[in-house]
């Protein structure tokens, strides 16, 4: 099969939570796709899908040939993924893409509070700058991520404060998304953000947590210096670091406490909570 006689929708990230559970839930309504993979052997196998080997960081872009509309899940925050992420718009911009969705994160400015939201914002603008049509949804905090945060001692970790975040399951994100790539033309030039169905603190997500999973699990709030001390062992870089750390800053901030209705504005579906993910 040639680039062009391939589904002219193309998904990236198919290996991925967001870009995998896009890709499954338009299979099952009989939507042909173009599934995009840094390592296509780990991609999905779902009817009338052709999976092609794409990253960011690669030269050559064929794969995006004959592509009309394009999910673009934003990539991991791993050196050099902002310059990636624009060298990839412009790849799909030169390919003929039509209109480009772009998972990017809530609060995305330049003068963001969390500083991978600076980057979001500069990959929506050159989206904007391109010439394609374009959709935006600004992810919160994923919900799937808050049980991952305490550690081996029980211990949530975090300069959070007392702010709050209306955080977003994987699951939400990526129906969103599927309505979005079933009638792109309906929304096209729109801002929508994905957050859950409602804005909690760190203390009731560890006492959400506490009661789900039976262990005793407690939030330290932390200093900005503790919080960069306790993450020295990770021997990160600085500037991951910092993106660690301003995500809990700009929630102490109340950057991401806003609750949308988006979600079931797009998927006729209140979005799950902390508590209905952790359970199911």
């Amino acid at each position: 099969m040639s680039m062009t006689d391939a589904p002219a929708l193309a998904i990236t990230g198919a290996t991925g939570a967001v870009g995998r559970l896009t890709s499954e839930e338009l299979a099952r309504g009989g939507t042909p796709l173009r599934l995009l993979a840094r390592a296509p052997e780990r991609a999905p196998q779902l009817p009338d899908a052709v999976v092609m080997q794409s990253s960011y960081g690669d030269r050559d872009q064929a794969a995006l040939e004959g592509v009309s509309t394009l999910l673009m899940v934003s990539a991991g925050e791993e050196e050099g993924w902002l310059q990636q992420q624009l060298d990839f718009v412009a790849a799909a911009a030169a390919a003929g893409v039509e209109h480009i969705v772009y998972t990017s994160f809530q609060t995305a400015a330049t003068d963001a509070v969390f500083t991978y939201a600076r980057d979001h914002y500069a990959t929506e603008e050159a989206i904007r700058a391109s010439g394609m049509a374009w959709t935006m949804l600004r992810d919160s905090f994923y919900l799937d991520f808050l049980a991952l945060l305490p550690d081996a001692d029980g211990l949530l970790r975090a300069p959070a404060g007392q702010g709050r975040v209306a955080a977003v399951a994987k699951l939400d994100v990526a129906r969103s998304a599927a309505a979005v790539l079933r009638d792109p033309a309906a929304h096209a030039g729109r801002i929508y953000d994905m957050t859950g169905p409602e804005a909690l603190s760190f203390a009731e997500i560890v006492e959400t947590l506490s009661s789900a999973t039976g262990r005793r699990i407690r939030y330290v709030d932390e200093t900005v210096d503790e919080a960069r001390s306790s993450r020295v062992h990770f021997d990160a870089p600085a500037w991951q670091i910092d993106g660690w750390i301003t995500t809990y800053t700009a929630i102490a901030e109340g950057r991401f406490a806003r609750v949308s209705d988006d979600v079931e504005l797009l998927t006729g579906r209140r979005p799950i909570s902390l508590r209905e993910l952790l359970v199911h």
